[in-house]
């Protein structure tokens, strides 16, 4: 199978942009160059090369083996569109998308499995239909592929950011202005390596995020992924001083912008959090076979609507039916 990628803007090293785009490690992407298995313009692509706007990298893929057998599981998935080609599902905390160490039969893909839903090859072995991903304890909407072709195209349109995929997060602190363009490169953390963290020579990497409401002590934000690295979100916002509440793993830090208010509020709000308050509200995309457009939305989840309700001081929210859509959130179309 042959991939091909359209490269859209300059970017790192022909290795790295091949493992995150195929999911793979440097190694296994090293291998494919190694067997001049990677060409541009007909001629084979070294590791080191780094790639400019404008050239199709072409990737043959050798040749799979019969698929591994994914032990079925059973969850209730919630599917926003589906049809012989795809599926938008969304996806509760809590589940992990496709098995890997610590999570071989109980995840995304098992449950899919179990359904009997056709998923696609996929790019790398163990994850079949896995074109995004999501974070175990971010909720919200995620395309599958059920075909190799519409993988194959829908993998290049989140390549050439054609894919737009939105976010509700609320942030302790509050963002310096309205919006924000975050871009800071992001790299496995030095000596916690299931952590992402901001450093020089990092993965170029760029987040949106605009102010959707303020309140007291935090932001409700609209975060628009412009790459999408490991933890990006996370990593991003806790860089420039508004971790996302609730998230365990990307705090405070040294931030100087938190006030003191602001974390006791933090506590408080830690006690209504059952997980970091994110979740992936919003997915638009030209369907890859059909060429239909594709936009659905997904509102604010029950289990996080009594932490979103104390961040506004506002006990209506309990009751509301769609809070996203009370406070403003789905108004914009940035």
């Amino acid at each position: 199978m042959n991939i091909t990628f359209c490269i859209v803007r300059t970017t790192e090293r022909l290795d790295r942009f091949l493992a995150d785009q195929l999911a793979v490690s440097r190694t296994q992407a090293g291998r494919l160059i190694a067997d001049k298995r990677v060409t541009a313009r007909g001629k084979p692509l070294r590791a080191s090369a780094v790639l400019e706007p404008g050239i199709e990298v072409t990737v043959e893929l050798p040749e799979k083996e019969a698929p591994r057998t994914f032990a079925p599981a059973h969850a209730e998935l919630r599917f926003v569109f589906e049809d012989e080609h795809l599926a938008v599902l969304d996806k509760p905390a809590g589940l992990v998308v496709h098995p890997g160490p610590g999570h071989w039969d109980d995840t995304l893909v098992n449950v899919l499995v179990g359904r009997g839903t056709e998923l696609s090859r996929g790019a790398t072995e163990g994850r079949p239909g896995i074109v995004h991903r999501l974070d175990r304890d971010t909720s919200g909407l995620l395309v599958v592929a059920k075909t190799d072709l519409a993988h194959r195209r829908l993998a290049g349109a989140i390549e050439r950011r054609a894919v737009k995929r939105v976010y509700a997060a609320i942030v302790w602190g509050h963002l310096r202005k309205s919006a924000v363009d975050i871009e800071a490169p992001i790299a496995r953390h030095p000596t916690e390596r299931k952590r992402m963290t901001v450093a020089q020579g990092g993965r170029h990497a760029v987040t949106h995020a605009g102010v959707v409401a303020r309140f007291a002590h935090t932001d409700l934000l609209r975060v628009r992924l412009g790459t999408g690295r490991t933890h990006q979100i996370r990593v991003h916002l806790a860089h420039v001083g508004c971790p996302i509440v609730g998230d365990r793993e990307y705090t405070f830090g040294g931030s100087r912008r938190v006030t003191p208010s602001a974390r006791m509020e933090a506590e408080r709000l830690e006690a209504l959090a059952p997980r970091q308050l994110l979740h992936a509200a919003a997915l638009s995309f030209v369907h890859p076979v059909t060429s239909e457009p594709i936009a659905v939305t997904s509102e604010w989840p029950a289990d996080l609507r009594p932490a979103l309700a104390e961040a506004a001081a506002d006990a209506n929210l309990l009751a509301q039916r769609n809070p996203l859509q009370y406070l403003g959130f789905f108004a914009s179309d940035d």
